[in-house]
């Protein structure tokens, strides 16, 4: 499993008791009391490391290569996944993922980006950067929801939409506004969740629910921490230093109201242990769906409208000088 740089210090300690475990296979010498030692050590620097990473640690393990994907949590979470392709206007992107599944005997749509897990399949699905075609199918899918009643949980996990010509031609643009405005009123329960980087436009696309959470480790912003550090010190290597000011951690897009909730992860990131971190997102969609399956869809429609409107709500006074 590819260690990230924060975790070096981890990867060495778990590399000497690795070494001293089979030394002591092919040796008449007990080491299990120094075994035991560096064990503890090692349970102590994970917990110390973990515990306080720092904004640019949780950016890598949001990037992580090996981190859950859609597809990893739909074969997890739901049973009888049917995928379906294409917007009916141009073609299919593989950017995004989207089908009808049960969740727990419910009939569900389910959608999300999806990057790849290689070169080859991150080059097939354009590195999880949606074209048009990608938020119009997902937003045809929408509708079919709406149309037959059923729930809409959308995963987000993308760079951003694709910025490249192609997409410009295709109307890149108009079809994520599209979506926002159809999300809006959608007469259904929405559940949006970030699995992994939300960038700007392109998570947007997908990003309007009743109810958003993020995976404690995930980010969500309207530019990636390069792009700020290109246009504030002209120098994309100064990303550190951007990621820390933007405020992009769940943490802090908690404290800001623009989610409900964090899902916590499985220490040292979700790809650690996937099962169990579709463990932690199942108990919270569980929950949000036994809400919003109460409410009627003018009760849903109003509590997205007050949810989006009460964003960047500020109060401050203003006194006088005279």
């Amino acid at each position: 499993m590819a260690e990230l740089e924060f975790e070096k210090p981890i990867s060495q300690l778990r590399n000497k008791i690795q070494e001293l475990k089979e030394y002591t296979k092919n040796s008449s010498m007990d080491f299990s009391g120094e075994i035991r030692i560096l064990e503890a050590k090692l349970e102590n620097l994970e917990n110390e490391i973990y515990s306080n990473m720092g904004v640019w640690d949780r950016v890598q393990i949001a990037r992580h290569p090996e981190r859950p994907t859609t597809l990893d949590y739909i074969e997890r979470l739901f049973t009888d996944f049917f995928e379906c392709h294409g917007d009916r206007l141009y073609g299919d992107d593989a950017a995004i993922v989207g089908g009808i599944a049960k969740y727990k005997g419910l009939p569900v749509t389910v959608i999300g980006h999806q990057r790849g897990k290689d070169t080859k399949e991150n080059i097939r699905r354009n590195f999880g950067m949606p074209h048009p075609e990608g938020y119009r199918k997902a937003l045809r899918l929408m509708k079919q929801a709406e149309k037959f009643k059923r729930p809409i949980i959308c995963f987000i996990d993308t760079k951003g939409a694709y910025p490249g010509k192609a997409g410009e031609e295709r109307g890149q643009s108009e079809a994520i506004a599209r979506n926002l405005f159809e999300m809006a009123g959608l007469t259904v329960p929405v559940v949006c969740i970030v699995i992994g980087e939300g960038g700007s436009g392109g998570a947007l696309g997908l990003g309007v629910g009743n109810y958003v959470y993020m995976l404690e480790n995930s980010t969500y912003s309207v530019i990636s921490p390069e792009g700020a550090a290109a246009i504030l010190w002209k120098d994309a290597s100064k990303a550190k230093e951007a990621a820390e000011a933007m405020g992009i951690t769940a943490s802090d897009l908690k404290r800001l109201d623009v989610i409900d909730e964090i899902i916590p992860e499985v220490r040292g990131g979700a790809h650690r242990d996937i099962s169990q971190q579709a463990l932690y997102i199942d108990e919270v969609l569980t929950k949000a769906l036994e809400t919003l399956l109460k409410m009627k869809p003018n009760q849903l429609i109003e509590q997205r409208y007050h949810k989006y409107m009460k964003m960047g709500e500020s109060t401050f006074s203003i006194q006088s000088t005279v």
